[in-house]
């Protein structure tokens, strides 16, 4: 099925699946979460230091691998406007489609704003290199990119659950209360978002099963968190693992089980032409493999 052909069997479901989002996010405000009374003027002639962060009272100091995320967690907010473009170009302008995507982007928007001035109110990351940085994935522009409309609802239904469970574990590994609330508010925005997604591609996958499969197995060996064009990526990435924010296991566990194997339940469809029971072969083996891997890894001893 073409793409505009599958938009237009599921725009009543998006129309539920939008009034239904919109019954259930709470309204919230970035300015009420930051603790306004820590800040302090920056001065242009004094570099920032590590040692200037101010948590409060409790004298706890931000664990290298969580200002690694808090960094890539920022910048892949910062990279909005492509995400509302290629979402835009997906799913067109109007009706529920459109709806949608110009109330996600509203949304997404405070995530910027809530975790950058949370930075800098407490100072846990160098402002001048966040900026330099920010400029440079702007002006880069780059985003994940599936090749189809099946591909995108999948990797979007597995990238907005993988932010949730990144933006969480961030924030249970930060030792204060403001950083601990701002990021689980974040994540609780995510797994909106997430919802949304996943049935729009179990609607998708009962339309079009065999279209639906190819895509979600291209989207699962294709997958990548959303910070491409970002400097030295792989390295932050293997930080962020390291800490167990987000790694091959909980990949595994927490998004291509439920999701995948549980939720769209790939291994029980029905109908599917010999190129998508091919490429379901492949999906289940994939996961398979992963999750030996992740088992693996999980075993080996941590580097301190």
């Amino acid at each position: 099925m073409k793409s505009a052909a599958l938009l237009a069997v599921l725009e009543p479901t998006a129309a539920k699946l939008y009034d239904r989002h919109m019954g259930v996010a709470k309204e919230w405000f970035p300015h009420e979460y930051v603790p306004w009374g820590r800040g302090r003027d920056f001065d242009p002639e004094r570099p920032w230091s590590p040692d200037d962060a101010n948590f409060g009272d409790g004298g706890w100091t931000l664990p290298e691998a969580v200002r690694t995320s808090l960094f890539v967690n920022l910048l892949t907010e910062d990279n909005l406007p492509y995400y509302t473009r290629d979402i835009s170009t997906l799913f067109g302008g109007e009706s529920a489609y459109g709806a949608w995507a110009r109330n996600w982007t509203a949304e997404e928007g405070r995530h910027a704003i809530v975790i950058r001035d949370y930075l800098m109110v407490t100072r846990a990351l160098d402002p001048v290199a966040l900026e330099r940085a920010r400029m440079q994935q702007v002006r880069g522009a780059q985003v994940p990119a599936p090749d189809d409309l099946y591909e995108a609802l999948a990797y979007l239904s597995m990238q907005e659950l993988a932010t949730r469970i990144a933006h969480r574990n961030t924030g249970k590994l930060i030792g204060d209360q403001a950083g601990q609330d701002i990021m689980l508010r974040v994540g609780n925005d995510e797994n909106l978002h997430f919802l949304f997604y996943r049935d729009l591609a179990t609607a998708a996958l009962e339309v079009d099963p065999s279209s639906m499969m190819i895509g979600i197995e291209r989207a699962v060996r294709n997958f990548s968190m959303p910070g491409t064009g970002i400097t030295n990526f792989n390295e932050l990435a293997k930080q962020i693992a390291s800490a167990g924010i987000y790694d091959f296991k909980i990949h595994h566990e927490q998004i291509l089980e439920p999701v995948v194997l549980r939720h769209w339940k790939v291994k029980d469809v029905a109908g599917l032409s010999g190129e998508a029971e091919v490429a379901r072969e492949a999906l289940v083996a994939r996961i398979d493999k992963i999750g030996r891997v992740a088992s693996r890894l999980s075993r080996q001893p941590e580097k301190v």
